[in-house]
């Protein structure tokens, strides 16, 4: 997982530590996604690596997560290890880090898992308010916008896949509370299954697993408008 800062961006699949503009070929990252839980270890962790495969065909794009609350050095457990692998997701390489203020803001989309989440963010980072969202929320936002997009990206300007992206985000931010909430705040959180049974970890994937698929297609209509 790469750290990336706004000033000084390193190409995907540089080595850690290459100076800026080390280049060997490579695509630069140049839109970095932030997923955000308590432990890193459950829910962010799987919503970075659905969010990697349904985003890896964009090559500027590069997928990151982290603990409010960190379990630092520890894996997914084996429950989340196992229902992850029924989806075709590898979680055995995972590391838990702890976020801070440098990761939030060096991402271009802050996604947290709950609320509770992103108000730490935004507390931490303030100016990160417009480009954090709980993935539910954004999942639900882009639903309602997504029609607005090709206009709103002609306005911006935007000529690349990571400018349409950084478009669509401005836009879900501007129109976020346009659009309806759920009738149960609760449900722009995905719940937490660490230490509880297969049935919760399995209804926690249930959550999550669609609002990464739709982020991602909103993200990818973006970068594809853009790129015309």
């Amino acid at each position: 997982m790469l750290l990336c800062e706004h000033p000084d961006r390193v190409e995907a699949g540089a080595p850690l530590g290459s100076p800026k503009g080390w280049t060997g070929g490579l695509v630069e990252v140049t839109f970095t996604i932030l997923s955000v839980c308590t432990g890193n270890v459950c829910r962010s962790p799987i919503a970075e690596m659905a969010l990697a495969d349904a985003l890896s065909p964009i090559a500027e794009v590069s997928v990151e997560s982290a603990g409010v609350a960190a379990l630092v050095g520890a894996g997914v457990p084996e429950p989340a290890r196992r229902i992850a692998a029924e989806e075709d997701i590898d979680a055995s390489h995972h590391v838990a880090r702890q976020i801070d203020s440098a990761l939030i803001r060096g991402a271009d989309l802050v996604l947290a898992m709950a609320r509770d989440h992103r108000r730490a963010i935004v507390e931490t980072v303030p100016a990160a308010m417009r480009r954090s969202f709980t993935l539910r929320e954004l999942a639900r936002v882009a639903d309602g916008i997504e029609a607005q997009l090709p206009e709103a990206l002609a306005n911006s300007g935007a000529t690349t896949p990571e400018e349409g992206m950084r478009a669509a985000v401005a836009l879900a931010a501007s129109l976020r509370g346009t659009v309806p909430p759920p009738a149960d705040p609760q449900m722009f959180d995905i719940i937490d299954p660490y230490r509880q049974s297969d049935e919760v970890y399995r209804r926690s994937f249930a959550e999550l697993l669609p609002a990464a698929e739709r982020v991602a297609a909103f993200l990818t209509t973006a970068a594809r408008l853009a790129s015309r």
